[in-house]
């Protein structure tokens, strides 16, 4: 089969990226903060759930539970440290209003969708039951697979530029209301950005399916170019079995 090896690795590395970017987009860890409570606010609707694990612990242990917030795209998250005391809940309020969330969520949602879409065409072109691959096909579908992957970049870095400020207008978030929490990326957008790069390096390699091999010319016709799969020429494409002609 005479399949380019740029073909072999974007059919790699673009449904890599794909589940990178898939598993980053359901996780709610894009962004996560952490702080001390003391026992009003929130660690007083966590303070029974504490106990009625077994921790046993006292007043002034409870003020050193350290709380920790996470966000994503969907989903957000609050759990005690070192404890299994966690709970999540859909995004509401003003971080799901926020016009940068929607936006990140869109082109995340367009950018899957797109690499899908990319993915199942460049398969198509790839045609591993024929030994001449759809170049046109497959490197169609790289175009799509790096459109894809520009539009995650873009809203990875859309968000992660306004990280600290995405819901932050109002100071009820979520269940209760929050303190201030130094917010940082999470393990969501780093898996997000390599899944991103890796679609953008898988396409471009498609993309490389557009340029047709160079094939040898014939040799009783060198100005009349072949392809080896062609029976044009059959000096080059001639029989296992040689066959000879006698005379007497």
């Amino acid at each position: 089969m005479h399949t380019p090896a740029s073909m072999v690795m974007g059919i790699v590395f673009a449904p890599l990226g794909l589940v990178l970017l898939f598993t980053a987009a359901i996780t709610p860890q894009w962004r996560e903060g952490q702080t001390r409570l003391g026992m009003s606010g929130p660690v007083s609707l966590l303070r029974s759930g504490v106990k009625g694990q077994g921790m046993g612990v006292r007043s002034g242990s409870v003020e050193a539970l350290l709380l920790v917030r996470s966000d994503g795209l969907w989903e957000s998250c609050l759990q005690v440290e070192h404890s299994e005391l966690k709970q999540c809940w859909p995004v509401a309020g003003p971080y799901q209003r926020d016009p940068r969330v929607r936006l990140t969520q869109g082109l995340v949602l367009t950018s899957l969708f797109l690499c899908g879409t990319g993915i199942v065409l460049a398969c198509i072109g790839f045609r591993c039951w024929t030994d001449i691959p759809l170049r046109g096909v497959a490197a169609t579908g790289g175009l799509l697979v790096v459109m894809g992957g520009l539009l995650s970049l873009t809203a990875l870095g859309v968000y992660t530029h306004n990280l600290g400020r995405l819901g932050m207008e109002d100071p009820h978030q979520g269940i209760s209301r929050l303190p201030h929490l130094n917010l940082r990326p999470a393990g969501s957008l780093y898996f997000g950005w390599l899944g991103s790069c890796l679609q953008v390096l898988g396409g471009s390699a498609l993309l490389f399916s557009f340029k047709r091999p160079r094939c040898p010319t014939c040799p009783s016709y060198p100005e009349l170019p072949v392809c080896p799969a062609c029976s044009s020429c059959p000096e080059i494409n001639k029989p296992d079995t040689d066959v000879y002609e006698i005379s007497c």
